[in-house]
């Protein structure tokens, strides 16, 4: 084999936010830090009346944070608090809810996932794993397009567990693949001049993955059933119907679809959902990476469109305009506008094609929490991942039909298609308190109210100057022009079943509070936010439908010891520390489950309980980290299992197929790092935490 290294060389150290590698922010988001802010409008902000000086203790964190080794140090330390918290806990867990009730993991920076002492991982499925019958096994010197449409994808995140009714010990696992990174895939990779197979291997290994699992009702391990009539592979070039208000519409059509109403793939796929009657919602994020050319447009309202989502510059980065024209917007000016939706897909149904649904809007989505409440009626949280972007929700105009039969279930899959789309606008409630340092008001919360803003309903716009066809497929134009508020990176927003409440992971921010963009303010209260937050929302008397809503910050994340920091007035000596909260689940008790992207505390990134409710709310303690590189994805917590996607192990910079930096999980007897789904139990097969 020939293995030439024409690879791109990147530094060891990068300035990235966070903890991500370079490799992982050009091959994940078109390397979005080190472009401009998308959103320039001048919306008002909470700050715009205060002065964003910095404080003293804010300059001394500055200058602490310029040393490499401080964040990892502080949050190290602060692992023995945790150890310590744990171990007396133990000795009586009646002082830690149920879920919960586990000795915290350590930070580190090991190359394994580690998990609590009495509890046992296994490996479910790993990138190259056939999943359909008649496919080659796993050979990355070998891949074809072929085999890798009827593999295991890529970088897994998104993850559902489902039961598979009528087949007895069996589930039903979907995952999103939402990028590939085509240095650590491929040997010999020269990203100038990819060749047509290596590209279709990318086309073949993007998209969601079907999977139907036996269970061990022994120790619950989960094996995949290769070639079930469920299983299925979608793709970057698989068919999707668009549907809802903008289908038809004169901006999705294209030279291949002229009706504008058949699409053919999807991309980036993030964070996702289950809907209550049973369908997979997955939501498409970084979509503006793959298109080429954006650069040389030249219309004004195009270009503005264009930029308003990321696009610029010529040539992509994987080079697939080389290879099909829809990637090039000077050849399909509208191809983009067919990527940034949510898609829904039913994994009990193979026949359905599935949906790219308008009604929700068109922008970065990390996912979508669904949600039904006592009259059936649904709405759907959602969260645009970009610095100052915006916060969303979508309530149907028809109810749910109760019960699985076949009206019920071709009701139910129309819901997302008719409704009416809102944006976000928060206040808080300590106004000219908030300095960006991230102390806390006087009244010792950060919280306020907030109102819903219609954007649309079926073919009504209430945006003024916007057709609800430009509203829907240039949502964020439309979020600019009503107020909403700017927030550091909403990425996953999920609903608590017990509750309602919705939850919402802020990933970071590190130009808030830069010169010319938005300062602190009450809902996002850290200039140069480099660790997040996470931010609890109620709506009005728990109404889905209300256009007003309170709220607070259920956690400032970082290392404890940092005075910026707040887990909702616990004792911060007893918690573990957590950065870049990303992806957010909830357990069967009600407890808050959170896993990271990008630690930048200096240690691998994990998944963390949280307890939202009594004395202990606040309480956060480590359950897992992931190998060196890697990712905390999509995580499912159930009575009885845990799952993570353990997404880009050894992506790190430097690292490429001929140099791997991880070896994990196959050890050293492996070939390259794979991205893989993770099961954790209970030993004797548990309840967890219990």
């Amino acid at each position: 084999m020939n293995r030439r290294d024409n690879r791109r060389r990147l530094p060891l150290l990068t300035d990235h936010i966070g903890g991500r590698s370079q490799l992982t922010c050009l091959y994940r988001c078109g390397d979005a830090c080190s472009h401009p802010v998308p959103n320039t409008s001048d919306n008002p902000y909470m700050g715009d009346l205060i002065a964003s000086a910095v404080s003293r203790r804010g300059l001394f964190k500055a200058g602490a944070a310029v040393t490499v080794g401080a964040g990892a140090a502080g949050a190290l330390g602060n692992a023995a608090y945790a150890s310590e918290a744990d171990a007396q806990a133990s000795a009586f867990w009646g002082s830690v809810p149920r879920g919960l009730r586990f000795d915290a993991v350590a930070p580190n920076t090991d190359d394994a996932v580690t998990i609590p002492d009495g509890y046992e991982q296994q490996v479910v499925i790993r990138w190259g794993d056939p999943i359909l019958d008649d496919v080659n096994d796993f050979d990355p010197e070998a891949q074809t397009p072929a085999d890798a449409a009827g593999q295991f994808g890529y970088n897994c995140d998104f993850l559902a567990l489902l039961d598979l009714p009528g087949e007895r010990r069996r589930k039903v696992l979907v995952a999103n693949h939402e990028y590939t990174s085509e240095e650590m895939m491929h040997f010999g990779y020269d990203s100038a001049a990819p060749t047509r197979e290596q590209v279709e291997i990318g086309w073949a290994s993007h998209g969601l993955s079907v999977v139907v699992l036996d269970e061990d009702k022994h120790t619950g391990d989960l094996t995949p059933v290769v070639g079930h009539e469920l299983n299925r592979r979608i793709t970057a070039t698989s068919e999707f119907v668009l549907s809802g208000p903008a289908a038809g519409g004169d901006l999705l059509k294209t030279t291949a679809d002229a009706e504008g109403t058949l699409a053919l793939g999807t991309l980036n796929n993030c964070a996702g959902g289950v809907t209550p009657w049973g369908t997979i919602l997955s939501g498409e994020e970084n979509f503006n990476q793959y298109f080429a050319n954006a650069g040389q447009v030249t219309d004004p309202t195009a270009k503005a469109r264009l930029a308003r989502y990321g696009l610029s510059g010529n040539a992509s980065e994987r080079k697939w305009e080389q290879y099909d024209p829809r990637f090039d917007v000077l050849q399909e000016p509208n191809e983009p506008n067919r990527f940034g939706w949510i898609v829904e897909l039913d994994p009990y149904d193979p026949d359905w094609t599935p949906r790219k649904r308008t009604a929700l809007g068109r922008f970065k989505h990390e996912g979508a929490g669904p949600r039904v409440d006592r009259y059936g009626r649904v709405v759907v949280y959602m969260g645009d991942d970009e610095r100052f972007d915006y916060m969303y929700k979508f309530v149907s105009k028809h109810k749910m039909k109760s019960g699985s039969g076949r009206t019920a279930r071709e009701h139910n899959r129309k819901l997302l298609d008719e409704g009416t789309l809102y944006v976000a606008k928060f206040t808080g409630d300590s106004p000219g308190e908030i300095d960006g340092t991230g102390a806390l008001p006087e009244d010792g919360a950060f919280d306020g109210t907030g109102e819903w803003i219609k954007l649309a309903s079926g073919d009504e716009s209430f945006v003024d100057g916007m057709t609800a066809e430009e509203v829907y497929v240039f949502t964020r134009l439309a979020g600019d022009k009503v107020g909403a508020t700017k927030m550091d990176r909403p990425e996953d927003v999920e609903v608590n079943p017990k509750t309602g409440k919705v939850y919402a992971a802020l990933t970071n921010n590190s130009q808030r509070g830069t010169a010319g963009k938005a300062g602190a303010d009450e809902a996002n209260p850290r200039n140069s936010n480099k660790h997040g937050h996470v931010l609890e929302l109620e709506e009005r008397q728990n109404d889905v439908a209300a256009t007003a809503f309170g709220w607070r910050l259920l956690l400032v994340c970082g290392d404890p010891e940092d005075p910026s920091t707040y887990f909702s007035g616990y004792p911060k000596e007893k918690v573990s520390p957590i950065s870049c909260p990303d992806n957010v689940a909830f357990d069967p008790q009600g407890n808050l489950w959170i896993s990271t992207d990008g630690n930048a505390l200096g240690a691998n990134d994990g998944l963390f309980g949280v307890s939202l409710t009594g004395p202990t709310r606040g309480l956060t303690k480590q359950f897992l980290t992931v190998p060196l590189g890697a990712e905390t994805c999509g995580p499912v917590v159930q009575d009885r299992h845990i799952l993570v996607a353990v997404q880009h192990p050894g992506e790190v910079d430097g690292a490429s197929a001929e140099t791997p930096a991880s070896q994990w999980p196959d050890g050293p007897e492996g070939t390259l790092p794979r991205p893989s789904v993770v099961n954790v139990v209970k030993e004797r097969f548990g309840s967890i935490g219990c």
